[in-house]
């Protein structure tokens, strides 16, 4: 979702990219993105279609932005009035510019995890549950199966939590937990798009 950076160390470059906020209150702020291999930022126009789908859900939202990136889901979130996000990403040069961003847009309710994704949701959560969540991993290493299912059993979701999950178009495999439902999803070229809403008894 404005990445797909790896899980392995890359060597970063110049910067030389930007996202664009789409909506809300940073509405058409560019925010630097640095030029990573693997990293590929999700296009505005599926951006605009996950957040009409979440148009109702993203205020005062506590948001985590699984393997991040450029942030874009984030920013794009917080600029809508989420109560707060984390973003977590592994490749240092990205998680430093997702913090200058931070602090160019002067935000106080968000902050960044720089690990591997996996790594950390294999903690067992302490903290405030998460109500929506972003997961778009690097594309052909399983990593969407393994994020759902360890949110999903370490208590990083909220009983009625959001998870949007972004797969490669090919992916067949990919099996959510029998308690989250599919309530929007969308093919968009090479990607797959979908919005589960986690459903407990």
């Amino acid at each position: 979702m404005r990445k797909k950076t790896t899980q392995n160390k890359v060597t970063s470059k110049s910067s030389d990219g930007f996202i664009r906020v789409i909506s809300g209150q940073f509405r058409g702020r560019k925010l630097p993105v640095k030029d990573v291999q693997g990293l590929r930022p999700t296009t505005d126009r599926i951006k605009e279609t996950v957040f009409n789908w979440l148009m109702q859900d993203t205020r005062e939202a506590n948001v985590l932005d699984c393997f991040a990136g450029s942030g874009g889901l984030g920013f794009e979130a917080l600029s809508r009035f989420a109560k707060s996000a984390t973003f977590v990403e592994l490749d240092a040069a990205a998680a430093k510019q997702i913090e200058l961003n931070i602090s160019t847009l002067k935000l106080q309710n968000a902050h960044v995890k720089h690990t591997n994704t996996l790594a950390f949701l294999e903690q067992i959560n302490s903290n405030e549950p998460f109500n929506l969540v972003f997961v778009d991993p690097p594309f052909r290493k399983n990593l969407a199966q393994s994020s759902a299912d360890l949110l999903e059993n370490n208590q990083w979701l909220s009983s009625d939590a959001l998870i949007y999950i972004e797969v490669e178009s090919e992916l067949s495999t990919f099996t959510a937990p029998i308690n989250w439902l599919l309530i929007k999803e969308k093919k968009a070229g090479q990607v797959f798009c979908r919005l589960y809403q986690r459903q407990v008894n």
